[in-house]
């Protein structure tokens, strides 16, 4: 097993009612900023919850945060606090809305030009640069409600870039799963496939020695296949939707990757397909990830056949369980709504590996994955499989 340090702050507080608590999560005399989206907490009611929790705090609202959040929208958030002297956040939504408030944390005290944080992705690890923020959680999916990590788009260039550090973590997060009653289907299943490929990505690389890394893991996988086509339909039942939940935040919360390699591969060409076209993050991962494991078939052909045999109880030698790996995730994923082609997600995507490839180049993104090996070669073989 690798060297590691675990480190995760996050105070979660899971279950039915709990965002009443607020008032005792929040610091004494916080000046808040109550950030969202699109404004289905003032449809579901979880926005009257919250605001009856804070009576007694002083609340500023900033809505309209994207579904991939902008940097120059976030940008006018940044102002707001400056100018109000905003001195913590709540971010109320999915991990869009969370992402862009940890943005807005680390770009309000920073010195410099805050798109550096994305370009250059600067690590922010001093809590006294930062603005402190909770969270609670309305749509479960990209785990970024105990993590330090998070991710924006830069709508003028068209580029969707990630950064984070040990400050970006939230101080809590409340987590309830009833508040997806009221969620769209495609969001539900979004959530799960999106959970589903963060666990793919620290697990489908080579054999290693964290037996308990991927037997975790493991259990995430089954679990978003036991409960992630009913959570679909059932968004209603506890005991779905807690487990879909819990999934959500397992599978990216720092746990099942320590000691272990892990790729990011899928991720990092899906976040240019966003930026590009709009598509939903988790669609992207749906599109590119079967090619990859394609693509890299000899490199992940080991783990492909373990997962093969305990995920999906798979016979046969070792090449042919993970060629039906691969086939059995696509089918797991058309089965949650996801169209696994680009072509039926845009008709517009004839030059896309070569405007990926020349952006990681620009970047120097040249050697992507656990062993480095995905050269932008490799990236255009994938995304072009990938129409």
């Amino acid at each position: 097993m690798l060297n590691f340090e675990l480190y995760n702050p996050t105070n979660l507080i899971f279950g039915k009612g709990q965002i009443e608590k607020l008032s005792t999560l929040v610091p004494e005399n916080a000046k808040i900023m109550l950030a969202y989206g699109g404004g289905s907490i003032l449809k579901n009611g979880v926005h009257k919850q919250v605001i009856d929790a804070l009576k007694d705090f002083e609340i500023i609202e900033f809505g309209g945060i994207e579904a991939n959040p902008h940097f120059e929208t976030l940008m006018k958030g940044v102002e707001i606090i400056r100018e109000k002297n905003i001195n913590f956040i709540l971010a109320v939504g999915g991990g869009s809305v969370i992402d862009g408030v940890k943005f807005m944390s680390a770009a309000t005290l920073f010195e410099g030009d805050p798109k550096d944080i994305l370009m250059k992705r600067i690590l922010l690890k001093d809590l006294s640069n930062v603005i402190p923020f909770g969270t609670v959680l309305t749509l479960p999916a990209t785990g970024s409600e105990m993590n330090s990590g998070a991710v924006v788009t830069i709508a003028s260039t068209q580029e969707k870039l990630s950064f984070g550090g040990s400050a970006l973590f939230p101080q809590f997060s409340i987590c309830d799963p009833t508040v997806i009653e009221s969620l769209p289907k495609r969001q539900i299943q979004n959530g799960v496939v999106d959970a589903y490929t963060h666990v793919l990505e620290q697990y489908l690389t080579y054999p290693h020695d964290g037996y308990l890394q991927d037997r975790i893991a493991e259990g995430i996988l089954q679990t978003l296949i036991e409960v992630g086509p009913k959570v679909v339909e059932k968004p209603t039942d506890y005991a779905l939707a807690s487990n879909y939940m819990w999934c959500c935040t397992m599978a990216l919360n720092g746990l099942i990757q320590k000691g272990v390699p892990s790729d990011w591969a899928t991720h990092m060409i899906g976040h240019e397909l966003t930026a590009l076209y709009g598509i939903d993050h988790a669609r992207t991962l749906a599109i590119i990830a079967p090619s990859l494991y394609k693509v890299m078939f000899e490199t992940k052909k080991d783990k492909l056949a373990q997962y093969g045999k305990r995920i999906f109880d798979l016979v046969g030698n070792d090449e042919e369980i993970a060629q039906a790996a691969i086939n059995r995730t696509i089918a797991f994923f058309h089965e949650m709504g996801m169209q696994t082609k680009l072509s039926e997600n845009t008709s517009d995507y004839e030059n896309t590996s070569d405007f990926i490839v020349n952006r990681f180049e620009e970047r120097g993104w040249i050697g992507l994955g656990e062993k480095q090996n995905i050269t932008t070669a490799k990236v255009k073989e994938i995304v072009e499989m990938s129409y």
